[in-house]
């Protein structure tokens, strides 16, 4: 077998992506179970007295929020998916770029399901100033930890990563 070592490991490509595609499912296990419990609180909220004498605003804000967390479930679900119908077909290294990609749009749906939560409870218990700031502060919460923050750090890893040493994980994104 032909192995390369990169970061430190001594792996077949076939291993790489194998470790790849169960650290992506591992991950993904994490955001789906959240996911799955913010659906069923949205879909709860709809059927409660309150709910019906709520704002436009407040039945928009919450079917936007309902829709994005219906994305996030499925997006992060669709890894799964492509996994089991893909099965056996020595494709492994599409299926973990393809899931990766569906894993990253999952967690921004996740993102704004959060956020539109926030916004909608906040609205709720203290107006729209309160609901609009507490927003904000979720959506820059999300913004920097999940993406301003991982990116940044990736761009400092490209530019201190000699020329030459980009491996084939670092150059599709899988590593």
């Amino acid at each position: 077998m032909n192995e390369v070592e990169q970061n430190g490991r001594r792996e077949t490509e076939l291993e790489r992506c194998d470790r790849n595609l169960i650290e992506l499912l591992q991950e993904v296990r994490v955001a789906q179970t959240g996911v799955q419990v913010l659906f069923a609180f949205l879909l709860g909220v709809a059927f409660t007295p309150r709910f019906a004498a709520g704002s436009t605003f407040e039945h928009v804000v919450y079917f936007v929020t309902l829709l994005a967390c219906g994305a996030a479930a499925l997006l992060l679900i669709a890894p799964t998916s492509w996994h089991r119908l893909l099965f056996r077909r020595g494709d492994k290294e599409h299926l973990v770029a393809m899931s990766n990609r569906f894993t990253i749009a999952g967690l921004a749906f996740v993102a704004v399901s959060l956020i539109g939560v926030v916004l909608l409870v906040s609205d709720l218990l203290f107006g729209s100033l309160a609901a609009v700031v507490t927003a904000a502060g979720a959506a820059a919460c999300c913004i920097v930890t999940w993406y301003a923050m991982p990116l940044a750090r990736r761009r400092r890893i490209e530019r201190e990563r000699p020329e030459g040493k980009r491996d084939a994980a670092a150059s599709t994104g899988l590593g």
